[in-house]
């Protein structure tokens, strides 16, 4: 059916719904169309309408004059994009009209379409990478996630990746601050222990850790970096980020710790974490078939070995961390910037903390209770960093906690000791073991919470997390109990000689024997 005579049948259609009854909303609902033309083709008589139908169709586009500049600039410059065009549109037209960024795309794309003028962008182009020797090369890279803590809260991770691109043998290495370069050359040295030598080659990112600047195509190594790679001497290959042809074997390593070990994984703490992924790297990342390659690369690990350069521990120069002076309210002095601490850091005159640099952070350390809080470096002088939270006496909101999971105990005693014994173990993160314990005993059977707190001192459990399974445990088995319903005991009687006996009716006296005995 031509356009002319489908557009009569729906005029025609409209005004027989009309004489039926039927509202304009109605009509304009049943037909798909808009409820303003079902009420203009109502005004209209037929042969107005037909008149109307045979007007010229189309009118002269707005931006229609500017189609030969258009095309001239698309044919010389392909890739320019519509924004571009129209600046230059209102660059080399003084009287061109005010028009929409979307009318102005329109009208650049249907110039394109109208002379076949594609789009062309850079592509890049990827070849198959073959296969290199064993013990040629390894790969680095980093990557962060954020994990759930065991208490519902958030903790950012960071961690260290290295692959052997022939054998794809991992090894993956956790921390909850941001790597230093320092930190970098030790994962470095327990990923050659772990995978039993050192490669010829190992390839990274262009990153800070690694590189000062870039100077011209020169690549500057940081000079802790540097005589690292001295000592060890492997040679040293950077690239861009992104780059699957020269380091993406190790990309993929990333995701895969990401979507496959961390993911709906718990945060307990550092050394679980770390021990939980020695244990994914045995069962899991090195011990199934690789995808590309079709081997295990435990196996293929057997041979490369093999060709690796032999790993002798060398004995690192630790940088000692600068230590800078509490001031008496709580706060130091950086690099003309004064930084909070919190409440009760200050013990006195010789009061010391270490300082951390990790990217654009600044970490605050305790040598007893390791890290005591963390600011972002301000680059501006003269300037007070204060965190909320340190204005609070934390130590003494701890020991009101301590205080009040003891007054849910019976052994109170018994509770603090254990307590205290937590607190030296696991200082940082005390705050949300009490809370942990506390919401474990709130409203539990207090025999329970004795029989597991004996259990957890007796057996030098120091976790909230085990001391809830112990208890969940005990629960249990009183349920089970419960069911099964209280347990008989047969007893026999008189030493089980007759159970006639047992039922024998004892002789009874006369109550008037006795009252001769007390008359007389």
């Amino acid at each position: 059916m031509n356009y002319y005579l489908n557009k009569l049948m729906t005029y025609h259609e409209v005004h027989r719904m009309d004489r039926e009854g039927f509202s304009v909303t109605k009509i304009a609902d049943y037909l798909g169309m808009n409820w303003r033309t079902a009420k203009r083709l109502l005004k209209l008589s037929e042969d107005e309408f037909e008149q109307e139908l045979t007007k010229p169709k189309g009118r002269k586009k707005t931006l229609e004059d500017y189609t030969e500049f258009v095309k001239g600039k698309l044919e010389i410059h392909a890739d320019t994009s519509a924004a571009q065009m129209h600046d230059w549109l209102k660059e080399c037209h003084q009287d061109f009209p005010e028009v929409s960024q979307k009318t102005i795309f329109n009208f650049v794309h249907s110039v394109r379409t109208t002379y076949n003028i594609l789009k062309t962008e850079a592509v890049r182009e990827y070849t198959m990478v073959p296969e290199l020797a064993y013990g040629m090369q390894g790969q680095v890279d980093f990557g962060f996630y954020n994990m759930a803590t065991t208490l519902g809260k958030t903790r950012k991770v960071q961690f260290f990746t290295f692959v052997l691109s022939r054998s794809r043998y991992k090894y993956v290495l956790f921390q909850d601050t941001p790597f230093t370069t320092q930190d970098v050359i030790q994962a470095h040295e327990l990923a050659f222990n772990y995978i039993e030598g050192c490669p010829k080659e190992i390839v990274y990112d262009q990153d800070r850790l690694f590189i000062v600047s870039e100077n011209l195509g020169d690549l500057i190594l940081t000079a802790e970096f540097r005589a690292y790679v001295k000592r060890r001497s492997f040679i040293t290959h950077f690239c861009k980020k992104a780059d699957p042809e020269s380091k993406g074997k190790v990309e993929n390593v990333v995701g895969y710790v990401k979507k496959n070990f961390l993911y709906n994984r718990s945060f307990k703490d550092l050394e679980t974490l770390n021990s939980e992924a020695r244990g994914w790297l045995n069962r899991t990342a090195n011990a199934l078939e690789h995808g590309t390659t079709k081997r295990i690369p435990q196996d293929e690990h057997g041979i490369e070995a093999k060709f690796l350069d032999p790993y002798h521990p060398i004995e690192l120069v630790v940088k000692q961390l600068p230590t800078y002076a509490v001031h008496k309210d709580n706060k130091i002095s950086y690099k003309g910037n004064l930084y909070s601490l919190p409440y009760g850091t200050y013990k006195g005159k010789n009061t010391t903390i270490q300082l951390k640099e990790a990217g654009s952070e600044l970490i605050m350390l305790d040598e007893k209770y390791g890290e005591l809080c963390r600011h972002e470096i301000n680059l501006l002088r003269g300037q007070k960093i204060i965190a909320r939270d340190h204005k609070r006496d934390k130590n003494t909101a701890i020991v009101e906690m301590m205080e009040e999971f003891c007054e849910l105990m019976e052994n109170k005693l018994q509770a603090l000791d254990w307590i205290e014994r937590i607190r030296n173990h696991k200082p940082r993160y005390i705050r949300d073991q009490i809370q942990s314990l506390k919401v474990t005993v709130t409203g539990l059977d207090p025999y329970i919470a004795s029989r597991a707190l004996d259990y957890a001192c007796e057996n030098g459990i120091l976790s909230a997390t085990d001391f809830k399974a112990i208890v969940e445990t005990m629960n249990r088995k009183q349920q089970n109990e419960v069911l099964q319903g209280p347990k008989i005991i047969q007893l026999n009687p008189l030493s089980g000689t007759s159970k006639r006996i047992a039922d024998t009716d004892p002789q009874r006296s006369d109550l008037g024997s006795y009252d001769t005995f007390f008359t007389n």
